[in-house]
């Protein structure tokens, strides 16, 4: 993988054959008459992964970081552009380069060093905010006596100045991270939290909370400068196949984290007489832990280390808001993140109040609920690479949306009518078989949260511009910290007002099943996905091979054999990139699939006899997909198979690529076959009247059938023809 290639900068190309893009998608760089440019494309003899590249969208982007760039003077010779010569500015993976060896699983990044310290860093700082924030909160509520800080207030005001920080600089932390190396940025933060350590370890001995409060603020400062960069780092050093393992891992791990802090702050506070001393300690110890590992995090290149930094918080938090809404998708998977953390921090805020004034638990119940919830949000992360076959799988998140709806309705239910007591103990809470119903609820729960966020948050970081991904994630802090300033104010009205603990919940459950719902028709891919993981995770057993081959950036075009009515939904399944479908404008007359069709913005295409309007409209839209770097996908034979084999291709492929040409660009072609798919339901295996229809036996071959898509190496444009790409499908059938 070429990650610091650098910006290539030459002032001419003297030539650069046509043939730079190989049959597999990859070139060395071998055929290049210049040997100045070779050497300039490959420094220290590193080879170059270039899929070809979408044009006009992605040179932009590339020129406006670099007006020197080859890209540009590839472009004004007349030649195809070609993708993933990458700057040293963004430090992103090449598109299209090699994976990395394949690991079993995300466990298997905790044996690399280009995940493990950064986790195990991550992960320290996060048990030490919350050691020192708990540890304070009991302080302050049961062992001091503060006339102007009242037990009651502690825990609110703790949490106010934690959270301040993030609204006050997660802008300017934002630019930083996207300014300077990566590694750099964490070092220096680890280096701050050992000097607020220090200061909070002067202020536990002492007793002074003034002190301790503003060690809290600091705190809340070093979360806010290390937020973007933990989100930030992740897409530089893994893979688009490790990205939601990656952040399932982070995820987990931070959630760990918090429990354990808080296990420890509670326990170290409590021991008579040395208390503060062992969580000034421990305090301290974590700090210095942490800095000791960020020291092995290798290096993450600063993706724009042109950019002045505006450090007025407000102008630059409205720029970020501002740039995050130029990306539709990013910006409303933000809002759904942001709604999450809402989502999450009525149910955390009130578990010890829940505990006690509904489950009528002690100090140790309450414990119990925070224990349930961190695990089920560690397994849900977990689960999403498994789920999502490895790649970003949105499809999940509708999925625990519905969960979270689910089971906190349930939830209300189940706390209905419990058995009282003046204070069950930890024993006798769990000896009730009433309450085993509501730790499911909250485990479940927790659990379908994780499989809602992860895929959201690896969406931001893949989508997003490399040159500002730090900003934007530092936007989404913004708008997180607000949700959960928001969900403060709610719970606190609708407590005044008299509802119950568990109404409240119910309020907040239902207003989740109508708050996805809006965010999933404004961003109509997360249904899409949703309906084409259901299709190949619950309809079918759905196997895939050779999906390597789908590229990760860039222009393609997808060619494959037109089997049942579902083909396409199977595809949208097996790539993890948007797919604009080239089909029978017939399709669109169907009920439920031509509507879901229309949602997944596909193109109908009729006969030019027929509609010559429609015709010539279809295939100035293909143009403009590949123009816009986008996935084409196109069923060459020009219908469905009447009796499951393979039709002739039609001769649209060439005009789409006839038409790539006059746009300088040359997308390669993937040819796919879907197998075992004749005969399914979907297909026209029926004969009613004489004639061949389908979806007329409903379950004809019985649950979870196994059917299968093959995926072949990449044909270059110039080598394509209807029959050569029809021998290609063929050849992938078993």
């Amino acid at each position: 993988m070429l990650k610091n290639a650098g910006c290539v900068q030459v002032s001419r190309l003297t030539a650069l054959m046509p043939d730079l893009a190989s049959q597999e998608g990859k070139c060395s760089l071998s055929t290049c008459r210049s040997k100045k440019t070779r050497d300039a494309i490959l420094p220290a003899g590193n080879v170059c992964a270039i899929p070809t590249l979408s044009g006009k969208k992605l040179l932009e982007n590339c020129a406006a970081r670099c007006p020197e760039c080859i890209l540009m003077t590839i472009s004004k010779r007349g030649v195809s552009v070609k993708e993933s010569i990458v700057t040293e500015q963004t430090g992103a993976p090449v598109a299209g380069a090699p994976h990395p060896a394949p690991h079993p699983n995300q466990f298997a990044l905790l044996t690399q060093r280009r995940f493990a310290p950064f986790f195990w860093t991550q992960f320290s700082g996060a048990a030490n905010d919350n050691l020192f924030k708990f540890a304070f909160t009991v302080m302050v509520t049961y062992q001091l006596q503060v006339s102007w800080l009242s037990p009651a207030m502690a825990g609110l005001v703790i949490g106010a100045l934690f959270i301040l920080p993030f609204l006050l600089f997660s802008a300017t932390s934002g630019q930083i991270t996207d300014k300077y190396e990566k590694t750099r940025v964490i070092r220096f933060v680890k280096n701050l939290e050992i000097a607020i350590m220090v200061l909070a370890a002067f202020g536990l001995i002492a007793g002074q909370v003034a002190v301790l409060l503003a060690c809290t603020f600091l705190m809340g400062l070093h979360s806010t400068l290390f937020g973007p960069v933990k989100f930030a780092y992740l897409p530089q050093a893994l893979d688009e196949r490790e990205l939601t393992g990656g952040n399932g891992m982070v995820e987990m791990g931070t959630f760990v984290a918090i429990l354990l802090g808080n296990i420890a702050g509670g326990l170290l506070i409590a021991i008579p007489e040395i208390g503060r001393l062992q969580v000034a300690i421990g305090c301290i110890v974590l700090a210095l832990l942490g800095r000791v590992i960020a020291q092995f995090i290798p290096a993450a290149p600063a993706t724009d280390p042109g950019l002045k930094i505006n450090w007025n918080p407000v102008t630059e938090t409205w720029r970020n808001l501002k740039l995050a809404h130029g990306n539709t998708v990013v910006f409303r998977s933000l809002l759904g993140i942001s709604w999450m953390w809402f989502f999450g921090a009525v149910f955390l805020s009130q578990f010890p109040s829940f505990a006690k004034e509904v489950l009528h638990g002690d100090e140790q119940v309450a414990s119990l609920l925070l224990v349930v919830f961190s695990i089920g949000i560690g397994t849900g992360s977990l689960l999403c690479e498994v789920l999502g076959r490895r790649h970003v799988e949105i499809g999940l998140v509708p999925l625990g949306a519905i969960g979270m709806s689910v089971f906190g309705i349930d939830l209300y239910f189940a706390s209905r009518g419990l058995p009282y007591s003046a204070g069950f103990t930890l024993g006798q809470f769990l000896a009730q078989p009433a309450h085993w119903r509501v730790m499911a609820d909250l485990a479940l729960l927790s659990l379908f949260a994780g499989l809602y966020s992860v895929p959201m948050y690896a969406l931001i970081q893949l989508r997003a511009q490399p040159t500002h991904r730090a900003r934007i994630i530092a936007a989404n802090n913004i708008l997180n910290a607000l949700f959960m300033i928001a969900s403060s104010v709610m719970a606190a009205v609708l407590l005044q007002s008299g509802m119950t603990i568990s109404g409240v919940f119910l309020v907040v459950a239902l207003a989740n099943a109508v708050v996805a719902s809006y965010i999933f028709l404004l961003v109509p891919e997360y249904l899409l996905r949703f309906v084409a993981w259901i299709m190949s995770h619950l309809v079918y057993r759905f196997r895939i091979k050779g999906e390597e081959n789908i590229p990760v950036a860039g222009a393609a075009i997808l060619a494959c054999n037109h089997v049942s009515f579902v083909d396409a939904v199977l595809l949208m399944a097996a790539s993890p990139r948007p797919i604009y479908f080239l089909m029978d404008h017939r399709i669109f007359r169907i009920p439920l699939l031509g509507a879901l069709f229309r949602l997944a913005k596909a193109i109908p295409v009729a006969p030019r006899d027929e509609d010559p309007k429609t015709y010539e409209a279809a295939f100035e839209r293909a143009a403009q997909v590949l123009r816009e770097g986008d996935l084409l996908a196109i069923f060459p034979e020009g219908g469905l198979t009447s009796d499951g084999t393979v039709q002739p291709f039609k001769s649209g492929i060439m005009k789409i690529l006839a038409r790539a040409e006059q746009d300088g660009l040359a997308p390669p072609v993937i040819p796919m076959a879907l197998t075992n798919l004749w005969g399914s339901f979907f297909s026209r295996i029926e004969q009613v009247n004489g004639k061949r229809v389908a979806m007329t036996r409903p379950f004809r071959r019985g649950f979870l059938s196994q059917v299968g898509l093959h995926i072949g190496p990449a044909l270059p444009a110039t080598q394509v023809q209807p029959e050569i790409l029809r021998q290609h499908v063929i050849a992938l059938m078993p």
